[in-house]
């Protein structure tokens, strides 16, 4: 493959996964601020007895948005946003081909001199072993303390920065540690939150009632997305600023320090 065809092709994948990515986290961000507004209101209607819906203005018009607790159309009607997840999961792992497991990017000899068939294997099973630990975990009673569950997955993106700082090249690192905050929040939509919601519309749709705590872990899950979301953004644009972030001695304590800024502006955004 010639280098114009690999740069044109790198482009066109990484316009493609910018582009579904904004409108994954934008319309995930959306739904959590609206989920947001519905608490303040259900508050606000236990304490005088009256309740709103939310009003929103855009592109010259006036929305207002209520929220149900049973289905008045048909499943054939609701509508599902679950596309722009994998697409833009897609389209970072098409990336992570093309940029390090095809090109030079992925092992540094000063780093640790290993195959990079070998560091593949590793970037691979540190993408799917980051979702089995955060699922364990997520289910365990672990899950249940914000605070608790917080620190544990400080202390595990520590380890793997930490760890893979020790066997990749910097860059490479950095976008792992991405590849496995990416892969949690697709997963999260695919595997936990899309099944809940099929349940729920069946069920409604049934006249039967749902299982709540199906509904309440699925809530868990998209507010879990929107605290990774902002620290995968950092560590893309990490690529660009290698003095910085990568490159820079404390490069897994400065990844660690991303993260826990982007926990903090995506509490901020939430509650905005």
């Amino acid at each position: 493959m010639s280098s114009s065809i690999r740069e044109w092709l790198n482009l066109s994948v990484r316009w493609f996964h910018v582009f579904a990515g904004v409108m994954w986290v934008g319309q995930t961000y959306y739904f959590t601020w609206l989920d947001g507004q519905f608490g303040k209101l259900e508050k606000k209607a236990a304490a005088n007895g009256t309740a709103s819906a939310v009003w929103i203005v855009h592109s010259g018009g006036f929305y207002t948005v209520e929220k149900q607790k049973s289905l008045g159309v048909t499943p054939q009607l609701v509508h599902w946003f679950r596309w722009e997840a994998l697409m833009t999961w897609l389209g970072g792992v098409v990336l992570l081909v093309l940029v390090y497991y095809l090109g030079d990017g992925l092992i540094d000899p000063d780093v640790a001199d290993i195959p990079k068939q070998a560091g593949i294997a590793i970037g691979l099973g540190a993408m799917m072993a980051g979702w089995f630990i955060y699922d364990l975990a997520v289910r365990s009673p672990l899950g249940k303390s914000q605070a608790a569950f917080a620190g544990f997955g400080l202390l595990m993106t520590a380890a793997a920065a930490w760890g893979l700082m020790h066997v990749f090249s910097g860059r490479a690192a950095y976008i792992h540690v991405g590849a496995i905050f990416g892969t949690i929040m697709t997963l999260n939509v695919w595997m936990r939150i899309l099944p809940a919601q099929r349940g729920m519309i069946a069920a409604a749709a049934a006249g039967e009632k749902f299982d709540a705590s199906l509904g309440a872990q699925a809530k868990l899950r998209s507010k879990h997305n929107t605290f990774m979301a902002v620290p995968v953004v950092f560590l893309m644009l990490s690529n660009h600023f290698p003095v910085a972030t990568y490159g820079n001695r404390y490069g897994w304590q400065i990844l660690l320090a991303l993260v826990v800024a982007g926990w903090v502006a995506a509490k901020l955004i939430r509650e905005s």
